[in-house]
């Protein structure tokens, strides 16, 4: 008997020991704090920061310096890119840096965004509060059980509405004892209302870009953006120019339905298109089953010699990843390569254009592919790449090709 009373007074005097521990350790209730200076801060400077990383970043730490309770700031957008459904960013205060997050189509239908704050704020447009130094229930979504374990103690989040229906999300996350006051959550949403527009510039700005690049190419894209896109705006470059397409296209076609077809083009693009990204180059156009793509050699950074090799290489990758391929592709394709003078810019009609290469270089080029059935070769190249080579060439042929006035000596990789 003596002995269970004193186990009892020792839980009583550990439970009381734990809990001094407890409320000694706990951040203290912080001072109050005027979101009129952060407001102020957005208009005047926050507003002209580059990208929303480093927004997030230096508002993070100019709202702790001010004595906000924060410990995570959260803010993300969705977006149209062929890869990526929407991008986020997270600060927090323990580290004072910012984190860049970019969300994959198909995480919507994953746990990790069913059901959490995030979907709730995106799908309803409403806000979310969660305090977090209550207990949770087993339902509460694991993101809030996360944050909880690390010493969170309050969630709040709310949508920053655009013009085009879309919703961005903004989330604040304390590890104050007390949580966040009423009139922290009043000035949050003055703060959103203000960051809606600021973070609308931003997604406007980077869908322009996802669109630009996808469409037109990195670097092509990028003169769009800067204004080159009248009709007329051409410049003269020297480049190395790559031309490829599926051989039997036509036959395919008619072999197959519609969309196994269409896979088929899209994996040889794929193989294709990452080999000449890796190597410099850039995909200018897809036509049908044909593939245009340049190497710029512009002799400060990349020389004559240097364009034709990373074209070359760029060709012999997309043989060499399409003949290892799993599952096969399981088709045959051919490419050309030639170097020359061509004309890179904006073509087309007043209303529709289309920023391109031209010229007899890119002509030459076409020809050379289309000899490649007949050779029976998969990778022809002219006398002016196969002399920037550090690769044995072999003559194969001297050609009169159609559109050309003269002959000319057609190379191939030297065989064993």
């Amino acid at each position: 008997m003596l002995f269970g009373f004193v186990s009892q007074l020792l839980a009583k005097s550990l439970r009381y020991l734990k809990s001094l521990v407890a409320n000694q350790t706990k951040k203290p209730t912080p001072k109050k704090w005027d979101h009129n200076v952060v407001i102020d801060w957005l208009v005047d400077e926050g507003r002209f920061l580059p990208d929303m990383d480093e927004l997030v970043h230096q508002l993070g730490n100019h709202m702790v310096k001010l004595g906000v309770p924060l410990w995570r700031l959260r803010m993300g957008i969705k977006t149209v890119h062929p890869l990526i459904a929407a991008y986020s960013t997270v600060w927090e205060r323990d580290t004072g840096q910012s984190q860049h997050i970019a969300n994959p189509h198909g995480l919507e239908n994953r746990n990790v965004y069913i059901g959490s704050p995030l979907a709730h704020i995106s799908e309803t447009g409403n806000s979310f509060r969660k305090r977090l130094f209550q207990d949770l229930s087993l339902d509460v979504h694991e993101s809030l059980h996360e944050l909880k374990a690390r010493g969170a103690t309050d969630y709040f989040g709310l949508p920053m509405k655009y013009t085009d229906q879309a919703i961005g999300v903004l989330i604040f996350v304390t590890d104050s004892t007390d949580g966040f006051a009423q009139i922290d959550i009043a000035h949050f949403k003055k703060i959103a209302a203000i960051l809606a527009p600021i973070t609308e510039s931003y997604r406007s700005r980077q869908i322009a870009t996802a669109v630009a690049e996808t469409y037109l190419g990195p670097s092509t894209g990028r003169k769009v953006l800067d204004g080159q896109i009248t009709r007329g705006h051409i410049q003269s470059i020297n480049a190395a120019i790559l031309m490829s397409d599926i051989r039997d296209w036509t036959g395919l076609n008619d072999r197959l339905p519609a969309d196994s077809a269409i896979a088929l083009a899209n994996g040889f693009f794929e193989v294709i298109a990452e080999a000449v990204e890796t190597n410099s180059g850039e995909v200018l156009k897809f036509i049908g089953d044909a593939v245009l793509a340049i190497f710029p050699a512009d002799d400060e950074n990349c020389s004559p010699q240097q364009a034709c090799q990373n074209a070359y290489s760029a060709a012999t990758k997309a043989l060499q990843c399409a003949a290892h391929s799993k599952p096969s592709l399981g088709i045959d394709f051919g490419i050309g390569l030639h170097f020359g003078e061509v004309l890179y810019g904006n073509v087309g009609s007043k209303s529709r254009m289309d920023f391109t290469v031209s010229g007899r270089a890119v002509n030459t080029t076409a020809r050379i592919e289309s000899m490649c059935s007949k050779l029976d070769r998969p990778l022809l190249v002219s006398n002016e790449v196969a002399v920037h080579l550090d690769k044995e060439m072999q003559l194969i042929s001297n050609e009169k090709l159609r559109g050309c006035e003269n002959k000319i000596n057609i190379f191939a990789p030297a065989t064993s």
